[in-house]
Order: C-alpha cells, then structure tokens, then sequence
C-alpha cells in the first residue's frame, strides 16, 4: 500500500507549489528509486488536467556516465533536456538517492565538464521562471541513504520528512499558505536595506543588498521550505565565512568550508574533507568565486544537520550563501554554471546586523 503521506505531498507539489493547471506540459524527473512519488505525481498531474511527461533514469546511470562517456558523450546535451526546459510549463523534481557516495570517486574535472556543458539548460530554467513561464518545484522521496546520512532509520526519516513538508496536516494544500506570515514579514522588513553584517565562530562577512529583490519562500518552490534571500551585490562581499555542516555537490561531499573574501571574490578557500573538489567547483568559469545567493532560513521544525541541503538551508537560525549563478528576480547578474549552496548556522554565538538594526541573535529574530 502506497504511504498516504507520498499522495499529500504530491497533492502539495501539484496543486500549491506549481498550480498545475489544464494544458500544462508537466515534467516529472526522478530516478526509479523513487516510483511510489512519482507514481503519486503523476496521477495528480493527471487529475488537474495536465499533459505529464516522465524524465527518469535508473540510480547508477550517473555514476556510468562520469565514468564511461566520452568527451562528446560528456557535452552532449540531450534535446528532450533541452526541450523541456524551452517549452514545458511546469517542471517537478524528485531527488531520491540510493547511495549518498555514488559519485564519490568521479574525476571532479569530468563533473565541471559536464555541468559547463549543460550551463545553458540552467540559465534558460532560471529566466523563464523569473519571467513567470515556467513553474517549477523541488523535493525528494525519502530512502535508507538519506535516512542514514541524517542519522536515522528509515521510518524516522519519514516521520521526520514528511512532517517536514506538511505532509501530515489535515489539508496539506493550503497548510504552507497558512505559515507564510513570518517568511513574509521578514522579507518585508529587510526589503530596501542595504548591508548585513553576519557574525559567528570563525564568521564575519559583510555583503552589501542594495537595490537587490528579496524573495519570501513558503512552498513554491522548495519542498520542505522556509527561507527568504536574495542576491548579494557582485562585489560587495567581504569577510570570512566558516560553514558548519557538510556540503554535497554533483554527489561529492566536502565539509569544513571556510571562504574569504576581497571586493566580493573568494580569494582564498579551504576543505578539511573534499578541499580539491571544492576547488575545482571554484575554478569552473569567473562566476563560481563568487556569490549568486544569500539566504536566511525561517524553519524551526528542521532542527538539525542532515546533509541535504534542500532541508539544511532552511533550518531556523542558519544563513546559507551559494556560490555561483543568481536567481534573476533577485536583481542578481552573477553568471556561472555552478551554484552551490553551503550553510552557517548562527544558533550558538552568532548574530545577523541589517544596517545597524539587529535582526537576529543566536538563531532568533529580533524584530
């Protein structure tokens, strides 16, 4: 029997986060590990009247593909990819891991290849949602491997997971529209600001936001969510930054991240685990050194390190800079083919200032 939580949260995705509509062209990635989710998308899609079509690829095809394909194999870019992110109307996309180290021994210049390569795939998502064309959502279908990363078991990964999402609320349709006070307010607030000077143990950054959109997070995108950010001025950012949990990239797993930066560029990085491929990301193309996001998480029902980065980025007290590509509703023109998000967490000694104003101590909002 199917989880009747799958069935809320495809309701969620479908008919909150993307608003799937009659005539919509609606693609569903995942990978098979994830076929009760999809399965539950899918008849959803179909019950709003959309026009669904699957994109789904078996768990070791991209570890194959780093390790077999040639150099024309690795830039091609496949024209249903291309068409989909040209022509469809919404997009859903299940991450659904079996094995959180599948891309561990991949040749990290093989992985920048192949991401430069599909670089136009990216931009084009990017300016079509901007634009309001193109409706997308992201979540992922919980499995042993990511239960085991945050250290649960399975059952309770779901428990947690779920309850994460929404899932489990009465009406889980309308549940993230009726938690979106505060993610607003605050957007709201820090709207028109022009500096955030952001302390913690081994942190303290200035990033200048004038003139920059800030974006209130509350479902349409990201399941679960709770965020509001923005896009950090190209060149205003200085400082150190010291992040405090593991970040996982195309499959690599780097931790103990520590940036500084001079006239908004990362000038000098270091990994306690993973140092070469993190550096080898920062290397990809200009843009890549510096900051395309800074985001502030607003969800306090995600207490806790996972590894994921969709749940750890919107913990309750935690800020979270992506290196790379900008989101063009921000204002942001940072251009790159990566962007890759790691997480501060300011829960223990650390403070967010904004223009003088503090707006948060500790992990808690002041204002």
């Amino acid at each position: 029997m199917r989880d009747q939580r799958a069935d809320a949260l495809a309701q969620i995705l479908v008919r909150y986060s993307t608003k799937v509509r009659k005539g919509d062209v609606c693609v569903i990635q995942s990978s098979t590990t994830a076929e009760p989710l999809v399965q539950s998308v899918y008849e959803e899609v179909l019950r709003a009247g959309g026009l669904p079509i699957m994109q789904l690829t078996t768990e070791e095809a991209p570890a194959a593909f780093l390790r077999l394909a040639s150099e024309e194999q690795l830039v091609w870019v496949p024209p249903t990819a291309q068409w989909a992110v040209d022509n469809a109307d919404v997009r859903i996309a299940i991450m659904a891991d079996a094995n959180a180290r599948a891309l561990s021994q991949a040749d990290p210049r093989r992985q920048s290849r192949s991401q430069q390569a599909r670089k136009g795939l990216m931009e084009t998502s990017m300016r079509r949602s901007a634009a309001g064309e193109y409706r997308w959502a992201l979540t992922l279908f919980p499995t042993h491997a990511y239960a085991s990363e945050a250290g649960m078991s399975l059952s309770q990964y779901e428990d947690f997971y779920y309850g994460a999402c929404l899932a489990t609320d009465e009406d889980p349709v309308t549940a993230w529209e009726r938690q979106s006070d505060q993610v607003n307010r605050l957007a709201e607030w820090i709207q028109g600001r022009e500096e955030l000077h952001i302390t913690a143990p081994g942190t303290d950054i200035r990033l200048g936001v004038a003139g920059r959109q800030w974006i209130p997070c509350a479902g349409s995108h990201n399941m679960p969510d709770g965020e509001f950010f923005t896009g950090p001025v190209e060149d205003s950012v200085e400082g150190e930054v010291a992040f405090s949990f593991p970040a996982t990239y195309g499959g690599r797993e780097v931790s103990g991240v520590r940036f500084r930066f001079e006239g908004g560029k990362v000038v000098d990085a270091s990994a306690e685990r993973g140092e070469d491929f993190l550096i080898e990301m920062l290397d990809s193309d200009d843009g890549a050194r510096r900051l395309g996001e800074l985001g502030i998480g607003t969800n306090y029902g995600i207490t806790t390190g996972t590894k994921e980065i969709l749940l750890d980025e919107k913990i309750g007290g935690t800020v979270h800079m992506a290196i790379g590509m900008s989101y063009p509703e921000t204002g942001g023109i940072n251009d790159s083919a990566v962007h890759w998000d790691m997480v501060c967490d300011l829960r223990k000694g650390g403070s967010i200032t904004v223009d003088g104003i503090e707006l948060q101590r500790d992990g808690r909002f002041m204002v």
